[in-house]
């Protein structure tokens, strides 16, 4: 067996020579020097349906091992910095009551699919995933499978460039990973990507990118492949779902020597993609700006409220004053498109938020660094940027956006920085914040969000000389003090063996929340049963706060007081009538959808003159209320089938946003 390396560790670390000091810019000086680049998908098609493409067939064989790409710091000498002797937030107790216990608890993608599936081992992981209102599919390095919420498999393992089969070009021909899975759940759509480096460690380098064609992700996919650069490559790639666009942040290296490149952002055309068209890209490279922004992560929207209109989509990234910045801190950056005219389009900040001091130098950055029983083998704790997702909610009282970690606790024991920030479109500010490190266990590689009810769950890796590499969860209630998890760690599967060959761990994982009631949260982590050189195992759990209760808005349309279908004449008078309940959400802007689908075509209530108009278009765009029943026809129809539909969709734009859609239905059959 062949061992291949897809990077080149040695000269990835070249970058670390030139800098030496670090340049504050002010937002308005970043505005006028961050102009964009505007550019088009180099190819896109529509594939057949998923649940036909036949799992591509092994390609070769060998290990591939993924180093990973430091990022820049001033200092780069690797000796602990002494920021501070105690963390100043750090919770050093466990809860006494636990998490709630797992729903679902089934195995995900292994290693060893890797190798039955494309011939070749790879480390690491890069564990992610996500959750519709039927299925999760969870993405790994280099293979990904489908199932549904019952933890059927439905698809796969299948390696990752299956999805492009009989594309053409780099998207079909190489499989090169860094993979993410998002649940778009304004469109009821499905988003997968990977970057494409076909000519590594030289350019051209591409993203991959496949948008579901309806909510089936076996169905038929909108294909693309977008170039990011002919000379840097977009290493760490990490998207953001939002109504204006699909947001990506990138770790930005040099072709041939992998130096340090910059800070890439970029926003693609989401309308567009969700028809399946030719889309555009707008991009930032932030070299030029300050070539010590780094390790951004885009903001990613959860919840059935939208962000407020023309609200930009929010990029975050962190800092140690040991790397060189006055103060250990958040900065809040705001990518705003312009599709009217992409040229306009800005990427402005920072927005410093200073935190409570924390270390980030785990073992010198070494990659060898957290201890495992059985094996004098360490794994990375990877403490040099945030770690995904950058989750957004917007509460209507208030917007968050939450994120984590990892940090020295003291002696190279890691434990997990959290934040909730509140309030990012106006004067940001840190709600809250903690470092979970209840124990002489290290707990590293976490991702975090906030349920429906502003609970939070946190899941991560644990391990220790005692404990093998095993992924673990904890939380807080709304209710709970601030700063605090004090709802005590549950495992979501102890592990029982230790990775013995390799020091690669992560390189993140993936905490969602199900859009189906804003309440279950589904976390995916790679772990070991057995110990082995590169033997790793992923699992997928569920679980949920017994307390959490989203009460979504409830549409009624009836037919002469009957749900249907009803079958009348056409001499019978037909009366439809439509009720509303606004739940939790009364007062929250939507549109108002009072349609129906006849013989002759679609037609519209207008609220304003009381009558049906010839189209598709919204009924009224307002806040929601309480409605009684409410009279909106009572005539006789010609004959035929007619389907009536009455909804709120959450994202008030005048387009039908189906996955944040509300709604009833009744048919009505006319005989003559």
């Amino acid at each position: 067996m062949t061992t291949r390396k897809i990077f080149l560790s040695l000269v990835a670390f070249t970058f670390f020579i030139g800098f030496s000091s670090i340049d504050i810019i002010e937002a308005d000086d970043l505005a006028d020097l961050c102009q964009p680049e505007v550019s088009r998908s180099t190819r896109n098609d529509v594939s057949p349906e998923l649940r036909s493409i036949p799992p591509k067939p092994p390609s070769g064989e060998g290990v591939r091992e993924v180093p990973i790409m430091p990022l820049p710091r001033k200092f780069q000498d690797i000796q602990d910095s002494g920021d501070q002797a105690v963390d100043p937030v750090v919770q050093d107790w466990d809860g006494t009551s636990n998490m709630p216990a797992p729903i679902q608890n089934f195995e995900g993608v292994s290693n060893a699919d890797n190798i039955a599936v494309t011939g070749f081992s790879v480390v690491p992981p890069d564990t992610e995933g996500d959750v519709g209102p039927n299925h999760y599919v969870q993405w790994n390095n280099i293979t990904f499978a489908i199932w549904d919420k019952a933890s059927s498999k439905l698809y796969g393992p299948a390696a990752g460039n299956t999805l492009w089969s009989g594309f053409g070009g780099p998207c079909e021909t190489t499989n090169d990973g860094d993979p993410i899975v998002l649940y778009d759940h304004l469109a009821d759509r499905w988003l997968m990507s990977q970057f494409a480096l076909p000519n590594f460690p030289f350019g051209p380098f591409y993203q991959c990118i496949a948008i579901s064609q309806t909510p089936d992700p076996l169905g038929a996919w909108h294909r693309y492949e977008f170039k990011i650069s002919n000379t840097k490559m977009n290493d760490y790639p990490k998207f953001g779902v939002w109504p204006d666009g699909y947001y990506l942040a990138v770790n930005m290296f040099n072709q041939g020597s992998l130096s340090w490149g910059g800070q890439g952002v970029a926003v693609f055309e989401r309308d567009e993609m969700l028809k399946g068209q030719s889309a555009r890209k707008v991009s930032f490279d932030l070299f030029s700006v300050n070539p010590d922004y780094r390790g951004m992560l885009p903001s990613d929207l959860d919840g059935l409220r939208s962000p407020p209109v023309g609200s930009p989509n929010y990029f975050v990234s962190v800092d140690d004053n040991a790397w060189g910045w006055p103060t250990d801190r958040l900065q809040i950056f705001e990518f705003t498109v312009d599709w009217s005219n992409p040229a306009a389009s800005t990427f402005t900040g920072p927005t410093v938020l200073d935190t409570a001091a924390f270390d980030s130098n785990m073992c010198g950055y070494s990659g060898n660094c957290i201890p495992q029983p059985g094996t004098a083998q360490k794994v990375d704790a990877i403490s040099d940027r945030l770690m995904y997702r950058l989750q957004y909610r917007n509460f209507g009282t208030h917007e968050t956006l939450v994120v984590n970690h990892t940090v020295d606790v003291g002696g190279d024991h890691a434990g997990i920085r959290w934040y909730e920030v509140r309030d990012p479109g106006g004067t940001p500010f840190i709600f809250q914040q903690g470092t979970y490190a209840p124990d002489s266990h290290h707990r590293w590689m976490g991702s975090i969000a906030m349920d429906g009810n502003g609970n939070m769950a946190l899941g991560y890796s644990s391990s220790s000389t005692t404990r093998h590499p095993s992924i673990g969860y904890v939380g807080r209630l709304a209710s709970d003090p601030l700063g605090s998890l004090p709802q005590g760690e549950t495992a979501l599967i102890l592990g029982s063996g230790s990775q013995t060959g390799a020091n690669r761990w992560g390189d993140y994982s993936t905490m969602s929340v199900d859009p189906a009631d804003s309440c279950t949260f589904w976390y995916t982590q790679e772990y070991y049963e057995t110990s082995s050189s590169r033997g790793w195992q992923t699992r997928i759990g569920s679980f949920k706060f017994p307390s959490c209760a989203v009460a979504y808005p409830v549409a009624d349309v009836t037919a002469n007081g009957s749900d249907g279908p009803v079958d009348i004449s056409a001499a019978d008078t037909l009366s439809i009538e439509v009720e509303l309940a606004s739940g939790d959400f009364g007062g929250d802007n939507a549109d108002w959808w009072v349609v129906v689908n006849t013989p002759f075509g679609w037609y519209h209530y207008d609220l304003g003159s009381d009558s049906w108009v010839p189209g598709l278009a919204v009924t009224h765009q307002g806040s929601l209320f309480d409605l009684n029943p409410r009279e909106v026809l009572n005539r006789r129809l010609p004959t035929g089938t007619y389907t009536f539909h009455f909804g709120v969709d959450m994202n008030m734009d005048g387009a039908v946003d189906r996955g944040v859609l509300l709604s009833d239905s009744v048919v009505v059959n006319v005989a003559p």
